[in-house]
């Protein structure tokens, strides 16, 4: 090889590098001076927007309204407000700038889709102790040189809060806030085309690691999960060591079985495998919206836009609701759905060469606010638009965290959708539990079986 080619594979190699390292950079001094002054704490725009739709920031809802309890609902601070105009299909181009096409296919559907839009109210909020140690790390942590894990991680549950990439705003989205960890009764229902459908019931814990004394090198959360209902189905269980990064360490999980009372490995339990229960409608990294190792995608930031989301849905959340007054044919029940204007970062993930998976394409929309995903679109192999994600926020104004208390998944080709996550019928969730490392061990989970 003569010297004139090495010189040049030199210099290609240096910008490469050089391209690689300013792609995974770490916020510089001037960037972090704009946490708190013209972004908030987690890095959204404190600004209202131009058309006066979104509200400027004002610190979100941090306290309780009058008269709440914590072992009942949480009160609706918006119940009085009635919607600004209903979207349906008759009128959905007058609006269809700031709808997903998820939404869009969902009302040329479905005659009897609707979205009823509010009032913005920029409502998320975190400890004050979250947005310092945000500030902290943001001049350390980065992305690994795969892109799939973090560097100097501790705690941080917005590790980019001026997104340069897919990936790292992803990556605020897997890491968000969760109260240091919950106890929650989940409900999963397959819905047929005639609205039939029957409730799995389970019993989860969830611990982030960072919350724990004793956590394992690259852990983000722990998750143990038990099926206590339909009979068919009951006493299975899923326990789950979630790394940070997936690429250097697979997660790890196991099952327990209890016709055969026995506890297996599970390295399917990720990807594009299906849920169990989901009747094939849900893909385990589409629980939470997305999780997992994202290897398998080109990840894109597309930028951020004015969209119409699901937000503040306090009134889906009532126990006063049964299933059967959410559950409906071809969709839920819309009236107890609330769609207000928001900012959400877009991302794009497309299937890298080489690689399988069932959706070719993922679009997700991200709040600036509370850095989670409100809505997804799911593309097939053909590039056609296959399944619609939409996860249901509210802020708990009593844990400051705005953990989704549902999200359902439509799948336009089979008529068919899947909800998972709601509580109507179910004990309240506790947040901030106290959990160690051998309550997620296999000997724990044989334990539960047994």
């Amino acid at each position: 090889m003569n010297h004139k080619k090495i010189l040049c594979l030199s210099l290609l190699a240096a910008l490469i590098s050089a391209a690689s390292a300013q792609a995974f950079a770490v916020l510089d001094a001037k960037e972090i001076a704009r946490l708190g002054s013209d972004l908030t704490p987690v890095g959204a725009e404190k600004a209202a927007s131009a058309d006066g739709k979104i509200p400027a920031w004002t610190g979100g809802l941090t306290s309780a309204p009058a008269g709440f309890d914590s072992s009942k609902d949480y009160i609706d601070p918006y119940a009085s407000e009635q919607p600004l105009y209903t979207i349906t299909a008759a009128n959905m181009a007058q609006y269809k700038a700031e709808l997903t096409p998820g939404y869009q296919a969902m009302l040329q559907k479905y005659p009897t889709y609707k979205m009823l839009v509010y009032p913005s109210h920029r409502s998320a909020a975190l400890p004050s102790s979250e947005y310092a140690q945000i500030r902290k790390e943001a001049a350390t942590v980065s992305l690994a040189g795969n892109g799939n894990g973090l560097l100097d991680y501790q705690r941080t549950s917005v590790p980019f809060p001026i997104p340069k990439t897919g990936l790292e705003a992803i990556y605020n989205h897997v890491v968000r806030y969760r109260a240091g960890g919950y106890h929650y009764y989940p409900t999963e229902m397959v819905v047929q085309a005639n609205g039939k459908f029957t409730p799995v019931r389970r019993d989860v814990t969830v611990a982030m690691a960072s919350a724990m004394g004793n956590p394992e090198p690259n852990r983000l959360y722990y998750y143990l999960g038990k099926v206590t209902s339909p009979e068919s189905v009951a006493g299975s269980q899923n326990l789950v060591h979630e790394p940070i990064d997936q690429t250097s360490e697979q997660r790890l999980a196991w099952t327990y079985n209890p016709g055969q009372r026995r506890v297996l490995r599970a390295p399917e339990i990720s990807y594009d495998s299906p849920v169990a229960t989901s009747e094939g409608l849900r893909t385990n990294d589409m629980i939470d919206m997305f999780n997992g190792a994202p290897d398998r995608y080109d990840w894109k930031l597309l930028g951020k836009q004015q969209m119409l989301v699901p937000y503040n849905t306090y009134k889906l959340a009532a126990h006063a609701l049964k299933y059967s007054d959410i559950i409906q044919p071809d969709h839920l029940n819309q009236d107890l759905i609330r769609y207000e204007p928001h900012r959400v970062w877009v991302v794009e993930a497309t299937l890298k060469p080489g690689q399988r998976h069932i959706y070719g394409k993922r679009v997700f929309y991200i709040d600036e606010d509370s850095w989670g995903i409100l809505a997804a679109d799911l593309y097939d192999g053909r590039g056609e638009l296959w399944r619609v994600q939409e996860a249901h926020s509210l802020q708990r104004y009593d844990v400051l965290s705005a953990i989704h208390i549902s999200d359902v998944s439509y799948d336009l080709q089979a008529r068919r959708y899947i909800v998972s996550g709601l509580e109507n019928e179910e004990k309240r969730a506790q947040f901030g539990i106290q959990a160690n490392l051998k309550d997620f061990s296999t000997s724990a989970l044989r334990r539960s079986g047994r």
